[in-house]
């Protein structure tokens, strides 16, 4: 019995937990992706820096609140740093869509062009995010660093393998059910909310109606821009800040979203949990697991991995074009929020 118990704790240390934090932060950010498309119809490929921008910002924000020490421990700081960057980012996104996207609207160009265009703004906001706070790794998380511990769940429990759940990673499930919840209320019973799905749903009828489209694509890149920072936080707290990590993150957010069924906010959430699983499942090494389970005769030699963790967005690779092949409207089916 302590050895199934063992195995049981084992995955939920290494796959369980830790799928359930990665798949919240890739829907966060497929939720931006897929309110870009819904609304403004068109795919956001600065996403990823979009959200590098935002972290970036948290991250300055909280190195000047450590150092004037400010702290909310046993919380991280840069919880209190997320209203800085959101606000940041948010400037950042509706600039960006005055200068650029407005002009490509106004002249009703296809959607191919705001694509191309949103790849012209990846590569901007990533140089900017270079130049300020540099290529390499970043930690700026402080406070209490594990919820639970490996050595005190062994003591209480009597079992050899310790479960140890990070602050990061219960503050990114919480705060994504909490984020995820609001969104949902916000459109489906505020105003501003029910104009946004009505633009989404028929552009015209919704301007005969008298629906504001510059308000809406306001709220929408606002929106967008909260989604992308408190995403790319939580996922800078859990593992570290490298800009060149949020460029890689585009094509599981990207995943995610077209599995579910782009621009369907429910189906962004499932994808981010399909790709997240997929991913840690497919790539975590089985020995160890076995070797409670099986008898000693049949224990295996060999990691019983099925891919090396260097190949982790491979998976989500494949997992797109497979969606692509056999099912290219995904989960949900099309775009409506």
């Amino acid at each position: 019995m302590n050895d199934l118990l063992n195995a049981l704790v084992l995955l939920a240390n290494f796959v369980l937990i830790p799928a359930l934090s990665y798949g919240a932060q890739l829907a966060l950010g497929a939720l931006g992706v897929t309110l870009v498309y819904g609304v403004l119809r068109f795919s956001n490929f600065a996403h990823g820096d979009t959200m590098a921008f935002g972290t970036m910002v948290t991250i300055l924000a909280t190195w000047w609140l450590q150092s004037a020490g400010v702290s909310i421990a046993p919380l991280p700081t840069a919880l209190l740093g997320l209203p800085f960057g959101i606000a940041a980012t948010a400037a950042l996104c509706v600039v960006v869509d005055k200068t650029v996207y407005r002009h490509y609207r106004v002249q009703a160009r296809p959607p191919v062009v705001f694509v191309i265009a949103s790849v012209g703004v990846m590569f901007m906001i990533n140089g900017i995010v270079r130049f300020i706070i540099g290529p390499n790794d970043q930690q700026f998380a402080d406070g209490e660093r594990f919820i639970i511990r490996a050595r005190d769940f062994k003591q209480m429990s009597g079992l050899s393998e310790g479960l140890s759940i990070k602050v990061s990673q219960g503050l990114t499930i919480v705060i994504a059910v909490l984020l995820v919840g609001a969104l949902f209320w916000f459109l489906q019973k505020t105003r501003t909310g029910k104009a946004m799905r009505a633009f989404s749903d028929n552009e015209d009828l919704s301007l005969l109606s008298g629906i504001d489209p510059d308000r809406v694509v306001l709220v929408t890149w606002i929106l967008v821009a909260a989604l992308a920072t408190i995403a790319g936080t939580l996922y800078g707290l859990d593992k570290s800040f490298k800009p060149f990590t949020y460029f890689q993150l585009l094509l599981p957010i990207f995943a995610a979203a077209i599995v579910g069924g782009i621009g369907s906010p429910v189906g962004a959430i499932i994808g981010g949990f399909v790709i997240a699983f997929s991913e840690i499942t497919i790539t975590y090494a089985y020995k160890k697991f076995l070797i409670y389970l099986l008898p000693p005769q049949w224990q295996p030699e060999g990691l019983m991995q099925l891919l090396s963790t260097d190949y982790k967005f491979a998976v989500s690779f494949i997992i797109l074009v497979l969606v692509l092949v056999l099912r290219p409207t995904g989960i949900f089916r099309g775009r409506a929020l």
